[in-house]
């Protein structure tokens, strides 16, 4: 490694985990006034404290690290242009490219370390501080006891359930429905309640009945003390709520998502989640990228106050807009490929832009 480029790295490096620490640690303070009031209603211990907030780190860490990102290639090279090295260094023939490309690829090794922290760290952190609040302050069940007006589809059959009882393992208020291929009703069972038996549902009560499939007239009634079904589903399945992105890694969301498709459930909110798993780390290479024009311009004016509002600032329009652009994904406007990357793309795209209208 040459040494102009080990110069420029340790700059960087103590200016990036300055940065990274401050951004975290503001991040905790606001999240603290935020929950006091939780923690002290339910009367929780120093050590619930402790937890919570050391679980939250991990991703309070990868939402920051692209502004901390931002900062530290800011101040690394207005630092070196305030100096005048910056000057000396291309006076002796060093291109810009060749001064910046390291800070580049750290931002590209930090977007790599966002994406396997998402993966792996961030979805165990994430599920320890809901369950620390939930469970341990709250005093909440870990596991959901109760359900109601639960709807599900297997193929041509619609299934409704108006409460799941997880202690007993029990359905009260089963209706099942089965239409043709033509969507015409051809079936219907009922039953007040229901358990789990044997590996599969015992339904008691049952009344079902038969419907001709184009005029919809009744053609028969049966009444069965008890019927024996499948369902396709287990207590344990009723027993998980929709389940939140950031306690999934990638693999998981998309498993989750063919399986909202066989149920006939429109995924596009989590397709959206999906991509941005992907697309979202990246916005630290972007902010990597962003901080060399802004601080070639600012030249000799560069300073920590200036970075640090600078970093906040385009840190708060970077995230409208990509939240701006997931709302448009999430309603169906937009794909959700373009709903992830857009914002990615437009900051790049303004980069570039600054970049070139820098004088070398």
């Amino acid at each position: 490694m040459r040494l102009v480029t080990r110069y420029i790295l340790s700059h960087f490096r103590r200016i990036f985990l300055l940065a990274l620490g401050s951004f975290v640690g503001l991040f905790l303070v606001v999240e603290f006034f935020d929950k006091v009031d939780n923690f002290v209603k339910h009367q929780a211990r120093l050590s619930h404290y402790l937890l919570y907030f050391s679980a939250s780190i991990p991703q309070v860490a990868v939402q920051v690290a692209p502004l901390a990102m931002l900062l530290a290639v800011f101040l690394t090279v207005g630092g070196l242009s305030r100096t005048n090295e910056l000057t000396a260094m291309r006076s002796g023939g060093i291109s810009l490219w060749r001064l910046t490309s390291p800070l580049l690829g750290l931002g590209l090794l930090v977007s790599l370390a966002i994406v396997a922290a998402n993966e792996t760290l961030v979805p165990i952190s994430s599920s320890k501080a809901d369950q620390v609040m939930q469970v341990e302050v709250k005093g909440r069940s870990e596991n959901l006891l109760w359900r109601r007006k639960i709807w599900f589809r297997t193929g041509n059959t619609f299934v409704n359930i108006q409460l799941f009882d997880g202690t007993s393992e029990s359905l009260t208020g089963v209706s099942i429905f089965k239409f043709d291929s033509g969507a015409h009703l051809v079936n219907r069972l009922d039953a007040p309640r229901g358990s789990f038996t044997d590996g599969g549902w015992l339904l008691k009560q049952v009344t079902e009945r038969s419907f001709a499939p184009e005029s919809g007239e009744i053609l028969r009634v049966s009444h069965l003390p008890s019927k024996a079904l499948s369902l396709g589903k287990t207590p344990d399945d009723f027993r998980i709520f929709q389940p939140k992105t950031e306690e999934m890694t990638y693999r998981e969301l998309k498993s989750f998502i063919r399986k909202l498709r066989r149920e006939g459930y429109n995924p596009t909110r989590y397709r959206v989640d999906l991509e941005a798993r992907l697309a979202t780390p990246f916005a630290s290479l972007i902010m990597a990228f962003l901080g060399i024009p802004f601080a070639m311009q600012r030249g000799r004016g560069t300073s920590l106050a200036i970075g640090v509002g600078l970093s906040i600032g385009i840190g708060i329009a970077f995230y409208l807009t990509q939240a701006t652009l997931q709302a448009f994904g999430y309603s169906g406007v937009l794909p959700p490929a373009v709903a992830a990357w857009g914002a990615n793309i437009l900051f790049l795209l303004g980069g570039i832009w600054l970049l070139l209208a820098t004088r070398e």
